[in-house]
């Protein structure tokens, strides 16, 4: 491979040693050597071009130094002394260096090198002696000395760091060498007290290849026959164009295979051909805007079934079809399918065409029989010359004389253009005498006419559609004999009749206006057209825009005129994780719908990345997409996460966690299953890797089936587990790796002491085998094989879990830095393209570094500026950038505050808890690649500005954490952890739940709380029938040890109170009703009751020597089935009542306020009557039928004490009582049950692993019915034994009833707020006693 071809292939190798910086050097030391530097650059520069072009040539000759002044031009000159001839770096000829007539951006300086050479860097200098240089510059290139094309820096920058004197040289190292004969400089900026004045150089050395023209034609090249040649092919070739299709290359092999490279539309094509079809399969389409008449460099490389295709800078690996694999080609194909002549075929130049480093042109030059030509082929590049103008910005038009014979005639316009904008104007003139205006624009990427007649009504026509794909779009626009036509791409699509011809006046503009103050003769309601133009012809004689440019023709404002200065920034694509990319002419947008990613890039993920992150922000149990790297390139994974228990599951099913029933079958000696799971193997091992703890239940359960050991020493049965395929593991669940046991092995207490598994004691009944992996490194179970299953007897059922995992290592890990002056280090950023940082601090400072990391230049930094501001600051070449987000709140509060930054191409952006985000567009031409080279401070920083005092936590860039403890635990004034998070955490506790402080985390005690869950949210609801009774009574005052906060209190029976808050919610269609029964020693009452009304009503009996005073609502029709929301609330004589969202109610007792001795409180039926008011009595003895949920009295909530802690509560219970979760909203609202359902009832694809026989899960039922009515029957004779024993029999039902919540509560979630509102929004109690 040549030089050229090898510095391409590194394309960081120059800007990455020096990083958009130039040198400066001492003009005296320049002039003193410069004529034997002179002399020995063109002694170095005859002996390069003899070594030829080596990747490993040093090539840094100068080139312009030696030139004679005819190879010199300019746009203009002041005089003859300030001529382009004297622009030479460091001569004092002629006024010191070039100066053109008139200082604005129209002057170019042109350098003529005389052939095709290799241009490495480029170096610039004031005029001698004077006030004039060059601030900045643009560099052009060019064959011909048309055609010209803007040298970018990383594709984008096209402004070069010009001078800050006249005699200092500033050198610039092309990033990218340029291979071109001509190059032109454009001033930008230059000393605002001087003039444009310039002194040049260029360094580089002279440029050979072997060049083809195809006009049509091509060559064939026979390629060696077997013996097998090596699996590696690589052919290159530099070539350009200006058509947008055609054949470039086609290999042929055996079996009627072929590949084929082909540009369509601008777009090299990589197609596959089969002898099954004729019609080829597009595999790979790479690089846009390949017939710009410009060198592109094509490289296919080929392994097997394995491609890599280059395209200029850009590379993408894709696999062929597997029978490629083992193809050879035997004919290859150049410019000519199959070797025939078609207008299908390639038509331009070829450069370094070679195969395996073999050059074919130089073959076809030395007549080498294994390369032939067809066609029209020759060994030079002939050009067409083509001068095409850029329209770049708002102030760019073109104005044309209109001049012809007769102005009756008519008019006849014609051009092509290209651009990726979907509208602006094209072209308008005003009819003769003022008639009138034609207006031609593109409006939503169709073409439109319109002509506005005096007198007429307006006239409108329309051709084409999606004009703005950026192709090269022929435009004619014709009018003759009253006939009118517009014609795109030679299709008349727009034909219209007109009264008269329509003809142009004096002028025509094209692609815009003059300014307003300049010219009343054009107006331009249709906006800017932004693109290039080439081949205008007016009256079928075209425009030369050469004279245009020399200000001999028309006039012109903001024009690049010789160039198309088109760029295609989708190519390749800046949108990240499969986002849409779209552009206009300045910028690209992405479209990052349905890709689970945001951001201008589709760069950071819209997902957590665990479980536990989505339980901090307030969720509950359910199903969540899961992003373990963040803007890493794992895919987001659906999981479900439970956070019903102390610790947040993260649950990952495959596709057989039921009980499996394996019986022998004749033959087979082996049950082999494997488990797929539910998400990607990377995704799988993130997911684990990133985890506190992982593991998965793995049971056996035998008849005569030995599990692990045999007479011999090798296991009947073993397991797969680990990455990949996983390896084998000969231990079971509840022992240690490399065991060999089971789990009553390493507890010593198998059923035989002879064996470490229970199963393989071989006997006739039924034993079993289970227990937890939790060996990360061998998680999870890909596969199990079991052995011992095919003699007469054998019976076996085995279950593999799903992986459950809880913890995230990264979320909680966190840093203290205690002075401003402590920070941590690490390893340097690298986030050239895209950078994003993610982390949650707090602090009691008002200021501080968060984080810094430094380059030469460039630098990124996010710190707290003040106690209510953000600031994220970086530069990546185009100058400092700033985004800050102001709270409107204090930061210094010492709670956890979210912070996320992205820096993409397109834009900085800064999010801050859950503000709007504050971002910032980058310059549409501005530098792309942050270039950091020290060492990323945390809590610090390296410029001396004041560190940050305070915590950092859960840290991640660019997805991947930073160990902040670790690397805490070795540095001075800097803690691992930081303890502390219910004052950031503690509001997610709901429903009187407190917060209590963990090591990592906090955890929501719920003793307090009619609730139960993770955040105290979940409803604790029973179905209640008529026999069902819950009697809480109310402790002595010697058992005052007996709750703890993990359980409901207890009110003592010599209690006197002086008010209550008492809620629950209900439903039921049964009227009257009693809801609640409060009683007490003294005879005193309260009850909550549906009257014969289905009104509620509460009875209030605080003296006994007088009747109940009772209190109706004005609330009616609550015997409706559906759920409903109480709250009532005493103090002393007043009482306040609330149901659902109604207004509160409030009445007055004439009762002294004091409800003494309170004894006990029933919930259903009420069986002693003298605990009973009597005209209660009858009431009470029916019992209740429905639901009744969150049953709070004070800080007692009986029916959570009788379903969850029915043994160390004061609680008795009667009759049937099974949880439910009637008292969710979920199950008042058919839809959301329907809806939950749904999601909890996902499950993974069914494969390999399914269940052969789901007989157990039958066989479970059946045998839990009999244990069921079993313990029915024992429970009922316990009963009559006496009272006390209520609560020994009731411990089995609510033990049963635990287990059914643990399904409800994951599908029903409580989110009804009509009562939690209520309770929440109130002052923390005070009980007058």
């Amino acid at each position: 491979m040549d030089s050229r071809s090898h510095s391409r292939s590194h394309p960081r190798s120059h800007s990455r040693s020096h990083p958009r910086s130039h040198s400066r050097s001492h003009p005296r030391s320049h002039s003193r050597s410069q004529g034997a530097a002179g002399i020995i650059a063109h002694v170095a520069l005859l002996l390069c071009s003899s070594c030829g072009t080596t990747g490993e040539e040093v090539c840094d000759a100068t080139l312009v130094s030696n030139l004679p002044p005819a190879s010199f031009r300019s746009s203009s000159q002041l005089s003859s002394s300030h001529a382009p001839g004297f622009a030479k770096l460091n001569r004092r000829d002629g006024a010191g260096g070039w100066s053109p007539l008139t200082s604005d951006r129209y002057q170019w300086l042109q350098v003529d090198l005389g052939q095709r050479t290799k241009i490495a860097a480029v170096a610039t200098q004031g005029r001698y002696g004077s006030s004039d240089w060059l601030t900045s510059y643009l560099l052009m290139f060019s064959d011909t000395g048309h055609n010209w094309k803007q040298y970018r820096q990383e594709d984008s920058v096209g402004s070069f760091p010009g001078n800050s004197n006249a005699d200092s040289v500033v050198q610039y190292k092309l990033q990218q060498p340029a291979t071109a004969r001509f190059l032109r400089l454009l001033p930008l900026h230059w000393n605002p007290s001087g003039r444009i004045g310039l002194r040049l150089e260029a360094y580089g050395c002279p440029y050979t290849s072997g060049v083809l023209s195809l006009g049509g034609g091509g060559l064939v090249y026979g390629l060696s026959p077997a013996p097998r040649r090596s699996s590696r092919d690589v052919v290159s070739l530099e070539f350009k164009t200006t058509r947008s299709s055609g054949t470039l290359l086609q290999a042929e092999g055996g079996g009627g295979l072929a590949l084929s490279l082909e540009v369509e539309r601008g777009t090299l094509l990589l197609l596959t051909r089969g002898p099954a079809s004729s019609e080829p399969r597009r595999v790979a389409s790479l690089g846009s805007l390949l017939d710009d008449q410009h060198w592109h460099r094509v490289a296919v490389e080929r392994r097997g079934s394995q491609l890599n295709v280059t395209v200029d800078e850009h590379t993408e690996r894709v696999r062929i079809p597997a029978e490629f694999g083992s193809w050879d080609a035997e004919q290859l194909s150049v410019g000519a399918l199959r070797g025939l002549v078609s207008e299908r075929n390639f038509r331009g130049c070829l450069e370094n065409l070679e195969h395996n480093g073999l050059d074919l042109v130089e073959l076809l030059k030395n007549k080498d029989r294994r390369v032939t030509a067809v066609g029209n082929v020759t060994f030079s590049c002939a050009e067409s010359v083509s001068v095409a103008v850029t329209f770049p910005g708002p102030q760019s038009f073109l104005r044309l004389p209109w001049a012809t014979s007769s102005l009756s005639e008519g008019v006849s316009v014609g051009f092509q253009f290209r651009t990726w904008n979907d509208a602006g104007l094209l072209l308008t003139f005003d009819l003769p005498e003022g008639g009138g205006v034609v207006w031609l624009y593109l409006s939503e990427a169709r073409l439109r006419l319109q002509i506005h007649q005096a007198g007429r009504a307006p006239l409108e026509l329309s051709a084409g559609s999606a004009l703005n794909d950026g192709q090269w779009r022929s435009v004619e626009l014709t009018s003759r004999r009253g006939r009118l036509t517009i014609a795109v791409d030679d299709e008349e699509e727009g034909v219209a009749h007109a009264g008269h011809p329509v003809s142009a006046g004096s002028q025509l503009f094209f692609g815009g206006c003059p300014a307003a103050e300049d010219t009343q003769d054009c107006k331009n309601p249709f906006g800017l057209f932004q693109g290039c133009m080439r081949l205008l012809r007016l009256e079928d004689q075209p425009v030369d825009l050469i004279k245009v440019q020399q200000r001999l023709l028309g006039n012109y404002s903001h024009l690049q005129i010789d160039m198309c200065g088109i760029i295609d920034r989708c190519s390749p694509s800046r949108c990240e994780h499969g986002g849409r990319c779209s552009q206009s002419w300045t910028v690209f947008r992405c479209n990052c719908s349905a890709s689970g990613y945001s951001g201008a890039t589709c760069h950071s993920s819209v997902y957590e990345p665990s479980c536990e992150a989505y339980k901090h922000n307030g969720n509950t149990s359910g199903h969540f997409y899961i992003d373990v790297d963040g803007s890493g390139p794992i895919r987001p994974q659906l999981v479900y996460c439970n956070m019903t228990e102390e610790n947040t599951w993260m649950e990952i099913q495959h596709n057989n966690t039921e009980l499996t029933r394996v019986r022998p079958s004749p033959g087979v000696e082996q049950h082999s299953v494997h488990f797929d799971y539910s998400t990607e193997e990377e995704q799988l091992l993130a997911a684990i890797s990133q985890s506190e703890h992982c593991e998965q239940a793995l049971s056996y359960r035998c008849r005569k089936s030995r599990l692990l050991n045999t007479p011999e020493g090798s296991p009947f049965s073993w397991w797969l587990g680990g990455p990949g395929p996983g390896r084998v593991q000969t231990y079971w669940g509840g022992a240690q790796p490399g065991s060999r046991q089971c789990a009553c092995g390493l507890q010593g207490d198998c059923v035989d002491p002879q064996h470490y598994c229970n199963c393989d004691a071989d006997r006739a009944e039924w034993a079993e085998d289970s227990g937890l992996l939790t060996h990360e490194e061998s998680l999870p179970v890909r596969a199990l094989v079991l052995g011992d299953i095919q003699r007469a007897g054998s019976e076996a059922v085995y279950r593999v879990g799903p992986l459950r995992c809880h913890g995230d290592k990264n979320f909680w890990n966190a840093a203290f830095f205690d002075k401003e002056t402590s920070y941590l280090h690490f390893p340097t950023f690298h986030g050239e393209l895209s950078a994003d940082i993610s982390f949650l601090f707090k602090t009691t400072a008002s200021s501080g570094v968060f984080l810094e990391n430094l380059g030469i230049k460039d630098f990124i930094r996010i710190q707290l500026s003040s106690s209510t501001r953000v600031v994220f600051s970086l530069d990546v070449g185009d100058g400092p950038l700033e985004v800050g987000v102001d709270s409107g709140v204090p930061l210094n509060d010492d709670r956890w505050h979210r912070v996320r930054a992205e820096r993409n191409v397109r834009e900085a952006s800064l999010r801050l808890d859950g503000l709007p985000v504050a971002a910032r567009e980058a310059p549409p031409d501005g530098h792309l690649h942050l270039q950091l080279n020290s060492q990323l401070f945390i809590g610090g920083t390296a410029s001396r500005q004041k560190g940050f005092r305070g915590c950092i936590r859960a840290l991640r860039l660019n997805g991947v954490a930073l160990d902040l403890e670790e690397r805490a635990r070795i540095t001075p004034g800097v803690r691992a952890g930081c303890p502390g998070h219910c004052g950031s955490y503690g509001s997610l506790c709901r429903n009187r739940g407190r917060c209590a402080e963990r090591a990592n985390g906090f955890l929501c005690d719920c003793g307090l709380s009619a609730y139960t869950g993770a955040f105290c949210h979940t409803e604790v609801s029973a179905r209640f029938l008529p026999g069902t009774t819950v009697s809480y009574t109310f402790g002595q005052p010697h058992e005052s040890g007996r709750n703890s906060s993990a359980r409901p209190s207890s009110i003592y029976s010599d209690t006197t109170l002086r008010g209550e808050d008492v809620s629950l919610s209900f439903s039921t269609t049964q009227s009257p009703a009693l809801l609640l029964y409060v009683s007490s020693h003294h005879g005193e009452s309260l009850a909550l009751l549906i009257n014969k009304h289905e009104a509620l009503e509460v009875r209030y009996k605080l003296d006994a020597s007088r009747g109940a005073e009772v209190l109706s609502s004005a609330a009616r029709s609550l015997a409706d089935g559906r759920l409903h929301a109480v709250s009532l609330r005493r103090r002393t004589d007043a009482v306040s009542l609330q149901i659902d969202q109604r207004p509160k109610e409030v009445f007055n007792l004439t009762a002294d306020g004091e409800f003494n001795a309170i004894k006990s409180l029933v919930l259903g039926r009420v069986h002693d009557p003298e605990d009973v008011d009597p005209d209660l009595s009858r009431l009470a003895s029916l019992g209740f039928t429905g639901c009744l949920s969150v049953v709070r009295f004070n800080p007692v909530s009986p029916l959570k004490a009788a379903l969850l802690h029915p043994h160390s509560s004061p609680v008795v219970v009667t009759g049937p009582l099974v949880r439910s979760s009637c008292g969710s909203s979920a199950s008042a609202n058919p839809h959301a049950a329907e809806d939950t359902r749904r999601l909890s009832d996902r499950s993974g694809s069914v494969g390999s692993g399914q269940p052969l026989v789901n007989g157990v899960r039958t066989d479970s039922a059946l045998i839990g019915g009999v244990i069921a009515a079993a313990v029915f029957v024992m429970a009922s004779g316990l009963a009559i034994g006496g009272r006390f024993l209520y609560r020994r029999k009731e411990t089995y039902r609510s033990q049963e009833a635990e287990g059914v919540k643990r399904e409800d509560s994951q599908d029903f979630a409580f989110t009804d707020q009509r009562d939690s509102q209520s309770v929440s929004t109130e002052k923390p109690k005070e009980y007058f006693i």
